[in-house]
């Protein structure tokens, strides 16, 4: 159990710092939110899995993901995150 959590959050960070280093811009974030990203990331890298190789053998279909299945769900999150606070940055006057 410990060696899963250890896991998923070092996967989370090295797919959060991937995804920073694609997204070009600006994005105001710290080690901790990075890492939430990455985690994120993978949650949604194994739902796309899902829905594009079919079920998954633990019955589940939200499940974490490979490195490369984080990384890209680790940029959709981000770019979904980058697209929402500028949008919100923009509206203040």
């Amino acid at each position: 159990m410990l060696w899963t959590i250890l896991g998923l959050i070092i996967i989370g960070l090295i797919a959060g710092l991937i995804a920073r280093a694609i997204i070009p811009g600006k994005q105001s974030m710290g080690i901790l939110l990075t890492i939430v990203l990455g985690i994120v990331g993978s949650f949604v890298g194994g739902f796309l899995g899902f829905l594009l190789f079919g079920s998954d053998p633990n019955g589940g279909f939200l499940q974490p993901s490979g490195i490369i299945g984080s990384i890209l769900g680790a940029i959709i999150v981000l770019g979904i995150y980058v697209l929402v606070t500028r949008r919100r940055g923009v509206n203040r006057v």
